[in-house]
């Protein structure tokens, strides 16, 4: 398979396999913006204590990318920072996240903004943490969907209700006034209700301490032809061979706020890998810098002297004709 990438010319044609091109080893929850000829990627930091940004415009070799440290846990005494995002809405730019105390019952998910047009020098603006709950504020995976007509959306992994001998992630949606401030309800759009989104106890006999049902990692998009809304979510426990990749789909011009109109694959749109534990988690989809392509930026777990480690892959997708990325 070839792929025209439209950057340098060393890397116009890449010949890839089912693996892709990998791009950061040990770092996961890869998320990209394209903005005028350049890509700002971000991971999750090694140990979750920065949220780092990087630039390139060459999204295949982040060898060559800047970086920079935008948060860090020395400052408000701020930890557990994951699964950073970026956003261009309205000439400023966001970055969401999550983080807590210390005390992961106090996760969060927080927001910052930048009202320059560089990101890589910029100041960012700590908005505070995004209220998704009157009663319990714990949500994880932050995720932005802006319409073509401008509305914008959260999405985030939550609890239904506070843990106590088990827990049970559910995908949740809101509607945002802007992009620091919820303004509707939230929505359970998704729960773990099939049995490869419910599993926590690896074949070894490896588990968490109590029962742990996950829907988690949503990432919201609006299909080539502007009518479906696809959300893709990471299903079962990350520590546990059994992650798999689950789809919810509704029309782009739907009440998305509306449970009824979401669509659940009863199956895996990437089934969990239980024999070579290479399982794919935490997809993100970003247009080729030409725009004639779909990009497809991946977690694959992979186990080394009894560790489980997470590295960021790239390669190519397509779409059905239904307005759905075919993911392997």
């Amino acid at each position: 398979m070839f792929v025209a990438w439209g950057c340098h010319g060393q890397t116009r044609q890449k010949v890839f396999n089912g693996d892709g091109v990998l791009l950061k080893s040990e770092q996961g929850y890869p998320q990209a913006m394209f903005h005028e000829g350049k890509y700002y990627v971000t991971f999750q930091g090694i140990g979750g204590e920065s949220v780092d940004l990087y630039c390139t415009d060459d999204l295949a070799d982040m060898s060559k990318a800047e970086v920079r440290t935008i948060w860090s846990s020395q400052r408000d005494s701020m930890t557990h920072l994951w699964s950073p995002e970026i956003y261009y809405i309205q000439d400023k730019w966001y970055i969401y996240f999550e983080g807590d105390d210390g005390n992961t019952d106090n996760h969060h998910l927080f927001v910052m903004e930048c009202q320059d047009a560089d990101p890589m020098t910029g100041q960012f603006v700590m908005k505070g943490s995004i209220e998704t709950h009157a009663e319990w504020n714990y949500g994880i995976h932050p995720n932005l969907l802006q319409l073509p007509d401008g509305d914008l959306y959260l999405l985030w992994s939550g609890w239904p209700t506070r843990r106590s001998e088990t827990e049970t992630q559910c995908i949740y949606i809101a509607r945002m006034e802007n992009p620091w401030t919820v303004n509707s309800e939230r929505v359970m759009i998704s729960k773990p209700e099939y049995e490869w989104e419910r599993q926590w106890i690896n074949p070894d006999g490896n588990r968490s301490a109590y029962p742990i049902y996950v829907n988690e990692n949503p990432e919201a998009f609006v299909s080539p032809d502007g009518q479906k809304v696809i959300v893709l979510y990471s299903a079962s426990g990350i520590w546990t061979v059994y992650t798999s990749m689950g789809m919810l789909s509704a029309p782009a011009s739907a009440n998305l706020l509306d449970p009824s109109v979401w669509r659940k694959h009863e199956e895996p749109v990437v089934p969990a890998d239980t024999v070579n534990f290479t399982s794919i988690s935490n997809v993100y989809l970003v247009p080729s810098a030409d725009g004639q392509q779909t990009l497809m930026l991946y977690e694959k777990k992979r186990r080394e002297q009894g560790n489980i480690l997470r590295d960021t892959y790239l390669r190519p997708v397509s779409w059905n004709d239904n307005g759905e990325p075919v993911l392997n």
